[in-house]
């Protein structure tokens, strides 16, 4: 497939739509640059949360996210994209380089980029989602078992599951540098980045959430009170290596699963607390009985009433993320 120049406008509003995707505490530690042919993407080294993520691991899933709502972006304008990851063996901060030729667009291409607009980091409590199984069957098949592998978690499981997720916050309740970033990342007057209090839940919501990363509770009043405790399944990416490239790739897997529950309606939630520290990271890798390196879970249910519905997290201007060379 033969590159092609891409009008300047096209790749600033798909730069912006991709530029969506999640990040740990909305930290969004990606950037940009074109010449119009070819779009780099690049670890924004001035964009990881250091006290959690030292060895930025889950600033290279984030940017795999990205790369993936990237090409999702270009297809819904009627571009195929061809990624070339880690190009450069002599720049460890240039993670791909992006090439386009014209295709032809479809409906559903359209519908996986509105989906980009849709999806929302859900840390409420939800309700169990109906017909599981079939919803399981589409997850799996969307995610490349070549580049990392799903499981869904046994609700017996969920038991030890939050007993893992309680022991990451044990183990960190002496850690004054994470409480000090996780403290500056959901400050209420960052207007481009970070967690806004609407994002996060108050003391009361928090206690019906139990596999979940304890942030700052807010006072807002208590959401879905027919939901007593959460009833979301519990969903795994691991990886068949712990390198920056399986980082990078289950970053991309991570956007496909994300992309196709809120195409089905579904609510999700990212949860990574319990793959930060090697402790509690074994325990997700004895519940899937793999022998992996657990990655990322996803909280996957039902958002019962239109009023949960959340507001937009924020995000920097494209200008900010993106270089014309």
């Amino acid at each position: 497939m033969t590159a092609t120049l891409v009008d300047s406008e096209v790749l600033a509003d798909a730069v912006a739509l991709a530029c969506r995707a999640p990040s740990l505490h909305n930290s969004q530690p990606w950037r940009f640059v074109t010449d119009g042919v070819e779009l780099q993407l690049f670890l924004d080294p001035g964009r990881i949360v250091h006290s959690a993520d030292r060895r930025k691991r889950q600033a290279l899933i984030s940017c795999g996210a990205v790369l993936d709502h990237l090409t999702v972006a270009m297809a819904a304008a009627g571009w195929a994209s061809v990624v070339d990851r880690f190009p450069d063996p002599g720049d460890p901060e240039h993670l791909a380089t992006v090439t386009f030729a014209p295709m032809r667009t479809t409906p559903a291409h359209r519908r996986r980029a509105d989906a980009i607009l849709t999806r929302r980091t859900d840390r409420l409590p939800m309700a169990a989602p109906l017909d599981w199984e079939p919803l399981a069957a589409m997850l799996y098949a969307a995610v490349d078992d070549a580049v990392a592998h799903l499981d869904v978690l046994d609700d017996d499981a969920r038991a030890e599951l939050a007993q893992a997720s309680a022991l990451t916050e044990t183990l960190r309740m002496y850690d004054s540098s994470y409480h000090a970033e996780l403290y500056w990342w959901t400050r209420a007057y960052n207007p481009v980045a970070g967690i806004p209090p609407s994002a996060l839940l108050s003391a009361a919501e928090t206690d019906r959430v139990d596999v979940a990363r304890a942030f700052p509770v807010t006072d807002y009043r208590q959401r879905r009170p027919e939901i007593a405790e959460d009833q979301s399944k519990i969903v795994v990416l691991s990886t068949d290596a712990d390198t920056r490239e399986n980082a990078l790739r289950c970053g991309e897997m991570l956007s496909r699963v994300l992309l196709e529950c809120t195409l089905a309606g579904l609510a999700t939630c990212t949860v990574t607390h319990v793959t930060e520290l090697s402790a509690t990271r074994a325990v997700i890798d004895t519940l899937t009985s793999r022998d992996t390196w657990p990655q990322a879970l996803i909280r996957v249910g039902v958002a019962p009433t239109a009023d949960s519905e959340l507001p937009p997290t924020p995000r920097r201007p494209v200008r900010a993320a993106l270089t014309f060379r």
